[in-house]
Parts: C-alpha cells; sequence; structure tokens
C-alpha cells in the first residue's frame, strides 16, 4: 500500500468467458443506485414502495429488502417503518458529508446537493505541493479558480476548493458560468471534449491560516485534501481540482464489488 488510492471512472470491460453474473438483488441495487445518482429521485419521498419495486423489475420481496439494505448500508437511503424508504441527501449522510465516489454521477450528485460560487484569479504554475502528489508535472500558466461550497440554509462551508484549468482552453473559460455545479461539466460541454476518467489521491494535511478562516476551524482542526485529476479522451489531464474538507465533517465511501 502507498497510502495513496487512484479512482479509474471507466473499468475495462469484462469478456462473456470471464463475467460472473450478479445475485439478482445485486443488479437491482446497481439499478436504484444509478437512478438515484442520476437524480430520479430528487423529491426524498417520492422512492417506490417494496411492492412497486417488486412489479416495476419482476423480482421478489425478499430480492427486494436484499437490495435496500444494501443501500442503506451505502447511506444513499433510510428505512423507518411508517414512513417507507427516504433518499438521503449526499450533505446529510451519517451526519457529515458522505460522498460515495466510484464515478462521475456520483461526483455530480454529491455537486447537485450543495451551491459553489467560484471566484476566477490570476493565472498561475500548479502548486508545487500538488504536483508532487499527483505525480504530474503540468507545464505553463494554468487558469485558476477558487470557491466556497455551501450546503443550502447553512453558513459554514463544507468544503474550500481551488481549481486549474488547463492552458489551451482559454475559449471555453471566458464561457464558463462560475456560478454552476461543476468546472469540468461545462469544460467538456464548452470545449467540446469528454471525461475519460478520474483520479484522486485524499490526503490529511495541515490547514493554512487562510484555510481555517474560510472554514472556520481553529488551529489544530484537522483539514482533508482530496486533489482530482480529469482527463479527456486523449488522456490529457485538463482541469486539476483541489478540496479542503473539514476532516470531522467528511466521510469517504465507495461500493466494491466482489467477482
Amino acid at each position: 500500500m502507498t497510502g495513496k488510492e487512484k479512482l479509474a471512472v471507466k473499468a475495462p470491460k469484462k469478456t462473456k468467458s470471464t463475467a460472473k453474473k450478479k445475485p439478482r438483488y445485486i443488479e437491482l441495487a446497481d439499478e436504484l443506485r444509478s437512478a438515484i445518482m442520476q437524480g430520479d429521485y430528487a423529491d426524498p419521498g417520492n422512492f417506490p414502495t417494496e411492492s412497486v419495486l417488486c412489479e416495476k423489475y419482476d423480482v421478489s420481496r425478499f430480492t427486494v429488502r436484499e437490495a435496500l439494505r444494501k443501500l442503506t448500508s451505502e447511506g444513499l437511503i433510510t428505512r423507518k417503518r411508517g414512513s417507507g424508504t427516504l433518499v438521503q441527501p449526499a450533505t446529510a449522510r451519517a451526519g457529515a458529508l458522505h460522498q460515495p465516489l466510484s464515478n462521475v454521477g456520483e461526483i455530480l450528485q454529491y455537486a447537485r446537493d450543495t451551491t459553489i460560487t467560484f471566484e476566477k484569479r490570476p493565472s498561475a504554475t500548479i502548486p508545487e505541493d500538488v504536483a508532487n502528489q499527483i505525480a504530474i508535472k503540468p507545464q505553463g500558466q494554468w487558469f485558476t479558480f477558487r470557491g466556497k461550497r455551501l450546503k443550502p440554509g447553512k453558513e459554514r462551508p463544507i468544503a474550500l476548493t481551488e481549481a486549474w484549468v488547463h492552458p489551451d482552453l482559454a475559449d471555453a473559460v471566458e464561457k464558463i458560468d462560475t456560478n454552476a455545479v461543476t468546472l469540468f461539466g461545462q469544460i467538456e460541454a464548452l470545449a467540446k471534449i469528454t471525461v475519460s476518467r478520474v483520479t484522486q489521491d485524499i490526503q490529511a494535511i495541515k490547514a493554512s491560516k487562510s484555510m481555517l478562516t474560510d472554514l472556520g476551524l481553529e488551529k489544530g482542526d484537522p483539514v482533508l485534501r482530496i486533489l482530482r485529476c480529469y482527463f479527456d479522451q486523449k488522456d490529457r489531464v485538463f482541469e486539476i481540482s483541489a478540496s479542503y474538507h473539514p476532516g470531522e465533517h467528511f466521510a469517504y465511501s465507495m461500493h466494491i464489488e466482489v467477482d
């Protein structure tokens, strides 16, 4: 173990000869998870009942309950007698920012559940500590953005984010809406590129004075930094972002399936 974890958005496809058929409840959990992450149940109270799921997916009540049990363990839903099943917003799971990060859809869902306004700053080189951590040596002056991510109804930021966009994307940068949920999603559309993979590095670091002020922390409080690199279809890094979270208010999760 190196202490550094890489998250690949697109995994190699299994061949027919090596792929194993998943249990039906796992398949159902996958379908429901995807629907939740795509925002199909934006109203938390509109999640289907067990009976509706049984009929819609032509499965037994046992299969439905096992699938829902799996999603409950991931923090995506809660189940209470008399209240049915409720979808948990990403910013309310486990009393902290409980963020599943297994694909781009989950990153987008997290962004939709929060708000951020970016401030465009002067172009700059990628900070040395960031470049060293991601083991990439970006060249030139990158377009720079900075913003505080907020949970609706809360004044204290849940994260401070810095982002750097590739110098070749000047035309796209000029059209970026600094109030939109993500930068990489806009860059995809504006520059007509596609995110092929994302890597991320998670590390506890010492907060700077400005971070302490922006996040409402005290000296000595833990800060978790998540560095993400977004690669296009030519495997070029077109965006690098660093999000700083108050350590006690962030939980990282991912679902891992055993073949």
